[in-house]
């Protein structure tokens, strides 16, 4: 295998791009093989006898972790969303989503937002973890205290930074045991597995800065620069996300006005 992409912000959308189009240069079909079936061994000795499901965002990752838990026999999975998704990403969802999926909405919709507008499209990384303990801590609890889930598999990667535990495994001050079965597991492989297998991925990635934001609901869109540069993004992807918003955040009325 031959890598060339670095930790996710690092590299440009370009160059995702660039690479996922041309993945058979950097990973063969071979490679790849070996690498699922080694990483579906990995995971059988932790599941075995165990209560176990998987979070499925609809993101790479995501979608990579899911092949390789369906093929070690496990397809209860959950995701969760809020009020803020883009109706194309939902729909693709819909369409796309495990057989096992649950998903949990948390409800946060644009009345919500309108009371938490520092909430809007952060640049600050406590705001972003914000966001994720919100949506996808609080489901992930409720999912595993609801099914009395004893380990719940994650698509965290070193790569990226994320913190997996030793040998990929960590148990939290709730008890909650989570595992990240591709921890190892390096960008341009990801792809690779997307790729031969011929996994279906979400519309996002074709979208501006699409590979460097991930799935996201949109007002949690980060790295925008400015809250106007953020609606111009989202507004680029589905207008009519903005046009309602306007409805109720000040900023958004101001961005429409500023457009005409």
């Amino acid at each position: 295998m031959k890598a060339v992409l670095g930790k996710k912000q690092t590299s440009s959308h370009t160059d995702w791009l660039r690479v996922f189009s041309n993945i058979e240069q950097y990973v063969s079909k071979q490679e790849t093989d070996n690498l699922v079936d080694r990483l579906v061994e990995q995971v059988k000795p932790h599941i075995h006898g165990k209560r176990v499901a998987y979070a499925w965002s609809g993101g790479k990752d995501s979608i990579a972790l899911g092949f390789i838990m369906e093929q070690a026999g496990v397809h209860d999975c959950l995701l969760g969303r809020c009020n803020l998704e883009y109706p194309a990403f939902m729909q693709w969802i819909d369409k796309h989503r495990p057989v096992g999926l649950e998903i949990i909405n948390t409800g946060q919709d644009l009345r919500w937002l309108a009371s938490h507008p520092e909430m809007l499209f952060p640049n600050d990384s406590s705001l972003a973890a914000k966001w994720f303990s919100i949506i996808q801590h609080r489901t992930q609890d409720a999912y595993v205290k609801n099914h009395k889930t004893d380990i719940l598999c994650l698509g965290r990667r070193i790569q990226d930074g994320n913190y997996v535990g030793p040998g990929g495994m960590y148990t939290n001050t709730k008890g909650i045991t989570r595992f990240s079965p591709i921890a190892d597991t390096r960008h341009e492989e990801i792809l690779a597995i997307i790729h031969y297998y011929h996994l279906p991925m979400p519309p996002i990635y074709s979208w501006p800065r699409g590979f460097r934001v991930g799935t996201h609901c949109w007002a949690s869109r980060q790295w925008c620069g400015s809250v106007e540069n953020g609606f111009r993004e989202v507004y680029e992807i589905d207008s009519s996300l903005v046009e309602e918003a306007a409805n109720y955040i000040p900023s958004a009325r101001q961005f429409l006005q500023e457009k005409v």
